[in-house]
């Protein structure tokens, strides 16, 4: 054999390349791909961090007030300095409403819990009530069965008892 033969045999025939045409598709290909190599680690970005501005300065160095001789640049480092403040002011603002938002969520998510435990509680009451219903009349028709029993053995003893005869199992006898 030749060495071009034998690099033929080692080089691995390459698959048909496949355009995905949906979102689908793509899903597949990347499982496909990750299922390929099992073994292989699997990269899971992480979480992004929550976007902070920056704490208002303990100190504020450049006072800038109204007063004569403040010079054109300063009206620009004045500007800056205002839209850190109002960028601030709107997280702090934007922070506050969604801890309301999700304390009211919160709120709700408890009030239908125990709305839910009232419902069933309430359910579970009336099923117990409606067996022990049950379970009570039963007992009472087994009793009056019972009693008609006895009632039944009684009158029967009785006719016996009426009758005057006794019964005898000599042969012969009376």
């Amino acid at each position: 054999m030749t060495e071009e033969e034998e690099e033929k045999k080692h080089v691995k025939p390459k698959d048909p390349v496949f355009v995905p045409k949906s979102t689908s598709d793509k899903h597949r290909l990347h499982i496909e791909r990750l299922m390929k190599n099992p073994e292989k680690p699997v990269f899971i970005p992480e979480v992004r961090k929550v976007w902070k501005p920056r704490d208002a300065p303990e100190f504020v160095r450049d006072v800038m007030g109204s007063s004569a001789g403040a010079g054109s640049g300063e009206f620009h480092v004045y500007r800056g300095y205002r839209r850190r403040e109002q960028i601030r002011q709107d997280y702090i603002d934007n922070k506050n409403e969604k801890d309301e938002k999700e304390s009211e969520f919160q709120k709700k998510l408890e009030d239908n819990k125990n709305k839910a435990e009232e419902k069933t509680a309430k359910k579970r009451a009336k099923r117990n009530k409606k067996k022990l219903n049950a379970k009570l009349k039963k007992q009472k028709t087994e009793e009056s069965k019972d009693q008609e029993e006895k009632e039944e053995e009684e009158e029967e003893e009785e006719e016996e008892e009426n009758t005057g005869e006794e019964t005898c199992f000599v042969i012969g006898g009376r």
